[in-house]
């Protein structure tokens, strides 16, 4: 049978993830104490209550997310290695930025994995004891990023298991390899086996027969006992601090509690989706871990009915997610969009296809919103009433717009992200991963969607954007004003010129003349490929009065940066020194096909530096570039670069030239003050995002262009 049959459950696990990791990640880091004084018991979202930010970038979702991107990139293996996933590691984190606790050298046990994959040792002396010591090598993160590699062997847990182990050894060591194995097995055999008794039991034979294995088998016997003889889970939450609370290992966040937390949560939960995340939650120790485990493993289980049974655990999260990486671009992600990277890759792992939408935004699966809400406007103004996915009840996707009382000047509007507000702190009282991320929107993009109607119920219609103006500052920008009519209507709108400023989101408005109320349907909403035309001006211009001790801007925050020392330049654009290899700045998307990129670069000093395009993360990617006396187009994927065509054209230090990068089909071509340097075909990579590349020095540039070709 075809995976697509495991697509609703997948969904589910995505949003299980989620939601556990938003329930517990306001208390992450309080005691067990502190949580019960101040709660009692976490039964339901609290960061309003915590001052903490709700939706937020967390590494738990991140690196869940991102890691397993090794499939994709290397054409789907069965059997993917450490070696890949580790690269991934490399191409999809910006370093001291994104994803992982930075806590350094023998302190984190992920930043220490880094460190080793980036001087070149592989997996699994990465994460080996040997090397980082078992300390740092036995702590939590090979579990709690491994939710994917089980919901893309849906049904398959000796897959899953395998693709696990390789994942776990890139960063961990001892059992904590061994833990993820075993919840990664639970997980994927999930999907078939609902009894949690029956899936402790029959997914403890992918435990190694090695000395951790038999300790996590002893620790399993031990907490099962515990759970069996109890009255409640708050008995054995005492047995596990009693005798394996984090004083009795080593390293700062161990694993041994933490899976014991996890087991017992399960335990006790029972068939009870919110309870099992709010156990999780109230128990202490790593609290965003533990319960993101917890409900990705029990929402596959009990499936999307399980997460609906109760008070409303998903309209507050509106399947949005933050999937932090060096392509920016996707950052600003939700639930459904996740499921069908998932599907697609579960099905390319079976040789099979899957059917799934073209459009962004499809609304697909039951209850789904993909991130739309009512736009937040003063109520005075805001006619929109409800949002509601259409497929339970009338066996068609789309999100149903319910309005009341549109007239004049109150209208009904919906909107989503397509950029986030950069604030670099939250609340004291929570940690905080920074989020970094480009838009997915951009001037020159065309917007398409279809609406429909109900006769009786046509109001007239306009898109809308808010955006970054020159303070700063939120402003909003207008599209013309059109009527709707019974049935469907599709509606196009070209992004105007923001001066290079970001777009933060997209929004519909339904406007009258005359009171209406009614519903109408968002059946897609899309938009593909490069823009027409993205330009970046002067910095001067756009931030009056910059100098050059100003290092960071929200315009150039729309970068994603994997470069040391890089800012707004006062006299030029941007400013761009890396001391190392591989120093790269980009923007846009992975839908960005045929287009040029082009700037005007002052090449100060480097061994290479010039523009990237069809980049997808920073270590693959197309590069147009001067360097040791030549000019060169360059193929970068992972270590391996490939010299693709070269021109014997000279250059000085200093000068200042018209760089042109040229990306279409297999074609590529460098062009240097309006003439062909050089050109050649190569189909490596057919999208992605574009910017800049440095290699050991650095370069000035002046304004910065991308139009479709």
């Amino acid at each position: 049978m075809s995976v697509q049959r495991y697509q609703e459950q997948i969904y589910a696990g995505v949003l299980g993830k989620i939601i556990g990791v938003y329930t517990g990640r306001p208390v992450e880091g309080w005691s067990y104490d502190a949580i019960r004084e101040r709660f009692g018991f976490i039964d339901y979202y609290v960061s309003h209550k915590t001052g903490a930010p709700f939706i937020v970038p967390d590494d738990d979702i991140s690196g869940t997310f991102n890691f397993y991107r090794a499939l994709e990139d290397n054409g789907y293996p069965v059997n993917v290695t450490a070696e890949q996933i580790g690269e991934a590691w490399l191409n999809y984190i910006v370093e001291d930025k994104t994803i992982l606790w930075w806590g350094g050298l023998a302190r984190s046990t992920e930043h220490s994995a880094y460190l080793r994959l980036k001087a070149g040792i592989k997996p699994p002396r990465s994460g080996s004891g040997e090397l980082n010591g078992m300390a740092i090598a036995e702590q939590i993160g090979s579990q709690i990023f491994i939710d994917t590699w089980a919901m893309v062997n849906p049904g398959n847990p000796d897959r899953a298991a395998r693709m696990a182990r390789e994942a776990a050894v890139v960063s961990h060591d001892g059992i904590a390899v061994e833990c993820a194995v075993y919840l990664a097995a639970l997980e994927a055999m999930a999907f078939d086996v609902k009894d949690v008794p029956t899936l402790l039991r029959e997914c403890r034979r992918y435990i190694a027969d090695n000395a951790y294995g038999r300790q996590l088998n002893g620790l399993l016997d031990d907490v099962l006992e515990q759970c069996r003889a109890a009255d409640n889970w708050r008995q054995v939450r005492d047995w596990i601090e009693e005798n394996h609370n984090y004083a009795k290992y080593q390293g700062n966040c161990p694993m041994v509690p933490n899976h014991l937390a996890v087991i017992m949560a399960l335990w006790f939960g029972g068939d009870d989706f919110r309870r099992s995340i709010d156990i999780a939650a109230s128990a202490g120790w790593d609290t965003d871990c533990n319960a993101g485990n917890v409900g990705c493993l029990n929402a596959i289980r009990l499936g999307l009915d399980a997460i609906d049974a109760d008070v409303d655990l998903r309209g507050p999260v509106a399947d949005r997610m933050y999937v932090v990486s060096t392509d920016g671009g996707d950052c600003i992600y939700d639930a459904v969009r996740e499921t069908r990277k998932i599907l697609r890759a579960a099905a390319a792992l079976n040789g099979e296809t899957v059917d799934l939408p073209a459009q962004r935004y499809a609304f697909e699966m039951p209850g789904s919103v993909q991130g739309f809400l009512i736009h937040p406007t003063h109520p005075f103004d805001q006619a929109a009433r409800r949002l509601e996915n259409t497929l339970a009840k009338t066996g068609k996707p789309g999100l149903a717009i319910e309005y009341q009382g549109v007239s004049g000047s109150v209208t009904a509007s919906v909107s989503v992200q397509t950029y986030v507000d950069p604030a670099p702190k939250a609340a004291p009282d929570t940690s905080y991963f920074e989020v970094y991320a480009s838009p997915s929107l951009y001037s020159g993009q065309t917007v398409t969607a279809v609406l429909s109607c109900e006769a009786g119920q046509t109001p007239d219609f306009r898109f809308f954007i808010d955006y970054y103006d020159g303070n700063d500052e939120i402003a909003t920008l207008y599209g013309p004003r059109q009527a709707l009519s019974a049935g469907d209507n599709t509606l196009t709108w070209t992004i105007p010129d923001t001066c290079g400023r970001a777009v933060y989101r997209l929004g519909l408005e339904l406007l009258s003349d005359h009171r209406q109320d009614g519903r109408v349907i968002l059946r897609t909403v899309d938009w593909k490929g490069a823009p027409s035309r993205f330009h970046m001006g002067l910095a001067n211009e756009l931030t009056p009065g910059i100098s050059p001790f100003v290092i960071r801007t929200k315009w150039m925050m729309a970068f994603m940066n994997s470069t040391k020392h890089t800012g707004p330049d006062y006299l030029a654009t941007l400013a761009i020194s890396h001391p190392e290899r591989n120093g790269v700045l980009t923007i846009g998307d992975i839908t960005w096909e045929d287009y040029s990129v082009e700037s005007r670069i002052q090449f100060v000093h480097a061994k290479y530096a010039g523009l990237v395009a069809r980049a997808k993360g920073h270590r693959r990617y197309y590069a147009a570039v001067f360097g040791e006396g030549k000019v060169y187009l360059l193929c970068r994927k992972g270590e391996e670069i490939t010299v693709l065509a070269t021109s014997e054209m000279g250059y000085r230090e200093g000068d200042w030239h018209d760089f042109r990068f040229e990306v279409k089909g297999s074609r590529l071509t460098f062009l240097v003050d309006g003439q062909t340097a050089c050109t050649c075909e190569d189909d490596t990579y057919s999208r992605g995002s574009c910017g800049f590349v440095v290699d050991e020095g650095a370069i000035v540039a002046k304004e910065f262009t991308v139009e479709a070709l």
